[in-house]
């Protein structure tokens, strides 16, 4: 089968489109045909050799975590799903024509396999963050860095939860984030006076690692009152850096019954080949992006 993979840390040009041993499915996993994979964050972090402290890694290595596709293989235990089934979940080096997954759940009805790969990380990120930060219906939660993956998500739940949010996105992105529920403004000169300029702030996150945290401490007036997943360096100001994911299963059923029910949509903004991984990684790090990006297989 082909795959992506690399052998040495390092920038997008290390990454190799190769010939590789098809994976197999083990006790409590299933194995899919893959269809499409999503393009994280995380991934080019690792690429990067940035969690090894906490991760080793033996190289080389595959690439992804998120993918969709059609399940072929079942392994020990595993019950309530068959051969064929249409799923969406998370694993390990999704970038490749097979993939072994951890977590799944059934595709939703009216879900391409594109749109499907882009849920899995995104929504367990957003469905944590939210709970972690304690916000409650009724109260307003900012968000910066509203329009990417993860944001699209955090909107989306967080107006089903009846809380009001404020969006921080570039000046492109303003109708994309008012079109998922939000108040949306701008970020740059003057964004934390045009933040207080539209009420009382109860809780925020921080989602880009664009050097905010301490004005959304400021805007909040309590660190605890705010949560990161992208400044490893809020710690010392007091915020919670959330890198653990909880129960990807779980979120995988929220985000289904989310989606069937119409409360939850996340457009795949751009597309690309296998062949095309390095510059869906420097797309990726590039930020600026309107929903997901995908490589489909």
């Amino acid at each position: 089968m082909k795959r992506v993979s690399f052998a040495e840390f390092g920038g997008p040009d290390v990454l190799r489109l190769e010939d590789a041993e098809e994976p197999h499915a083990g006790a409590g996993q299933v194995r899919v045909a893959v269809r499409a994979a999503g393009v994280n964050p995380v991934d080019w972090r690792v690429r990067e050799g940035q969690f090894l402290k906490a991760h080793p890694l033996r190289l080389p290595a595959g690439v992804g975590i998120d993918a969709s596709g059609v399940v072929d293989e079942v392994g020990d235990g595993v019950d309530g799903v068959e051969v064929g089934d249409r799923v969406f979940g998370e694993g390990s080096d999704t970038y490749a024509e097979f993939a072994v997954l951890s977590a799944w759940a059934r595709m939703p009805e009216g879900l391409t396999f594109a749109e499907a790969a882009g849920y899995p990380s995104v929504v367990e990120t957003a469905l944590r963050v939210i709970r972690q930060v304690g916000v409650r219906p009724g109260q307003t939660l900012l968000v910066s860095g509203a329009s990417g993956g993860v944001g699209s998500a955090v909107l989306q739940i967080a107006r089903d939860r009846g809380i009001t949010v404020i969006g921080t996105a570039g000046a492109a992105s303003q109708d994309y984030v008012r079109g998922l529920g939000a108040v949306a403004t701008t970020y740059g000169e003057g964004w934390v006076e045009r933040v207080r300029q539209l009420g009382r702030v109860d809780a925020a996150l921080d989602l880009a690692g664009s050097g905010v945290i301490r004005e959304l401490v400021a805007l909040t007036g309590d660190p605890a009152k705010v949560v990161s997943i992208a400044d490893v360096g809020a710690p010392a100001l007091g915020v919670r850096f959330s890198d653990t994911a909880g129960s990807v299963p779980d979120a995988l059923v929220e985000a289904a019954g989310l989606i069937a029910r119409g409360k939850l949509r996340i457009p795949v903004e751009k597309s690309y080949s296998l062949a095309e991984a390095a510059d869906a990684h420097i797309d990726s790090h590039a930020g600026h992006t309107r929903g997901r990006r995908v490589i489909l297989v």
